[in-house]
């Protein structure tokens, strides 16, 4: 008889997959839309739930439905060479690239810079950024107990005081929302869509759905229909926490504005909301309960693509990795918060693409008969797309002129695609292949790919 899990096992994993989703990182985002947004932030938090929760949601879902082993596994039903270039530049983004220094630039950012006069600024991110990823990788080389435990730790300590600031928040706003500014004066919607982006969680989703469905497996369920529904019901738990976490951000980003004016990044919207309501004390708190949540996830980024690269690449040693990657990410990390964000931008602008596509058709592959030509020609048109977008994205982030070889492209791209100003021109023609490549494969009734 197939094991049926409690109430009580569901909670458990899908506060295990809130933990493993909500770094720190991922407060300064809603925090930022919030004091941006202005009077539109709720339809741009609408627009942030959809990428920032929704898309999450999408990926463990499914990972439970493909049956794949790995991320890896499931994108080599497109070709096990973009299998291995895809899930090895996903394990960098949300790694050494981006992911993974910005944990230690959001620690400085929020649990130190309060402290620090703007003379000593720079040799302070230095010193700190070195001590954090030395820590690190001291930690990954030697892996220990105290990090489960103080993960354990954490993640109740930072919603308690998350929801203690929202609380005062919702009693006694900080000011009165301000108009928006920038794009989210007339597409706030889309805006929100776009930063949702931002929290990598969709793509981190597609690493993380593995370990969730490992998780109900060793409670004894075994039925592939039952560990869909388990992962569902996890999922739902975990992506519930955050969307209420995001809500509640956003709108104490909206109310500090009128206080504290506009920021680079939402860092300093937390701290000045922490020093405001709780004073030193409440700085002093975030500041560690930051710090250590950070470090948290650091180490986990840190220690998941050392272990990815070594089964890749098994001559190189994973401590060579580990220390490669932690010495890369304390370099990256100096850049400051607000270039490694917008460095990331344009990276994620290609990636995400590729993999809600991926997720898309994960899910439509029974009806396809898993024809390896319907994964290949979707894969194909959302490349084709993405891969500009990252580079338009590149040059509007730098402020600098098109490439000449790239203007007339968006052009094109601009006339004939629906939605491309939105960052969603290769939603439409993506589907329009599925649709066709799936009827012809249906027609022809021979899967093509190895489940």
């Amino acid at each position: 008889m197939q094991k049926k899990l409690s109430f009580s096992s569901y909670l458990a994993i899908g506060l295990m997959l809130f933990a493993l989703f909500f770094g720190a990182g991922n407060l300064i985002f809603p925090a930022q839309l919030g004091q941006y947004a202005g009077t539109n932030m709720w339809l741009a938090v609408l627009g942030f739930l959809i990428t920032g929760v929704g898309l999450p949601f999408l990926g463990i879902l499914a990972m439970g439905f493909s049956g794949s082993q790995n991320l890896q596994q499931l994108a080599s039903r497109i070709h096990p060479v973009y299998a291995v270039v895809f899930t090895s530049l996903l394990y960098l983004t949300i790694g050494p690239f981006f992911a993974a220094p910005r944990t230690g630039a959001v620690a400085f950012d929020i649990g130190i810079s309060p402290f620090i006069s703007a003379e000593y600024m720079q040799i302070a991110t230095i010193i700190f950024t070195l001590l954090f990823f030395g820590l690190t990788l001291w930690l990954s080389l030697n892996p220990a107990k105290i990090v489960d435990r103080v993960g354990k730790i954490l993640s109740p300590a930072l919603i308690v005081l998350l929801f203690a600031l929202l609380v005062m928040v919702i009693v006694k706003p900080m000011g009165v929302i301000q108009s928006p500014q920038g794009d989210y004066t007339s597409g706030a919607l889309i805006k929100g869509v776009m930063e949702g982006y931002n929290t990598m969680d969709a793509l981190a989703s597609l690493v993380f759905g593995i370990i969730v469905i490992n998780a109900i497996r060793s409670m004894g369920v075994t039925n592939k229909r039952e560990i869909l529904m388990a992962t569902a019901k996890a999922g739902a738990i975990a992506t519930t926490f955050l969307a209420i976490i995001y809500v509640g951000i956003a709108y104490l980003g909206a109310t500090s504005t009128e206080l504290f004016g506009l920021f680079d990044t939402g860092g300093p919207v937390l701290s000045g909301a922490s020093s405001h309501y709780l004073g030193t004390f409440g700085l002093v708190m975030l500041a560690v309960v930051i710090l250590l949540a950070c470090l948290t996830t650091s180490i986990g980024l840190i220690t998941a693509c050392g272990e990815y690269f070594n089964t890749i690449m098994p001559k190189i040693s994973y401590k060579v990795f580990v220390i490669f990657f932690s010495t890369f990410c304390f370099v990256i990390a100096n850049f400051g918060l607000a270039n490694i964000i917008t460095y990331s931008i344009p990276v994620l602008m290609f990636l995400y693409p590729l993999s809600v596509v991926l997720m898309i058709l994960t899910f439509l592959s029974p009806l396809f008969n898993h024809a390896r030509v319907v994964y290949v020609s979707a894969t194909v048109v959302a490349f084709m797309i993405s891969i500009i977008d990252g580079f338009k994205t590149l040059c509007k982030s730098l402020e600098i002129a098109y490439f000449d070889w790239l203007a007339p492209i968006i052009s094109f791209y601009d006339r004939v695609l629906p939605f491309y100003e939105e960052g969603l021109g290769w939603l439409l023609p993506v589907l329009v292949v599925i649709l066709i490549t799936g009827i012809a494969a249906r027609i022809r009734k021979k899967p093509t790919v190895e489940l």
